[in-house]
């Protein structure tokens, strides 16, 4: 599985654990994934999604899953989310 948000494109970071005595170790940010099941209105189907949780408060935000792609920037989708997004599209 992918550690990568499929609608934001956020990845793990790479950085320091630092120790009181300042001694520097290599370690991961992860990002917090969920897996989430959209329900798509215009396209009448489920959507499973590998989600940050930001991601998953942006499209609480826009309403559903299908105001939020009409938004959002193709740069970033996962080629999953990207056909979804044409299909959007090509349905309105």
């Amino acid at each position: 599985m992918s550690k990568k948000c499929e609608l934001t494109g956020k990845s793990p970071l790479k950085g320091h654990k630092v120790s009181h005595a300042n001694n520097k170790t290599k370690r991961k940010f992860l990002p917090n994934l969920k897996k989430v099941t959209f329900v798509s209105n215009i396209l009448k189907k489920n959507i499973k999604l590998n989600v940050t949780n930001s991601a998953l408060r942006s499209v609480d935000k826009k309403g559903s899953i299908d105001s939020f792609l009409k938004d959002v920037k193709f740069v970033n989708l996962s080629p999953k989310v990207k056909k979804i997004k044409k299909l959007l599209i090509a349905k309105n």
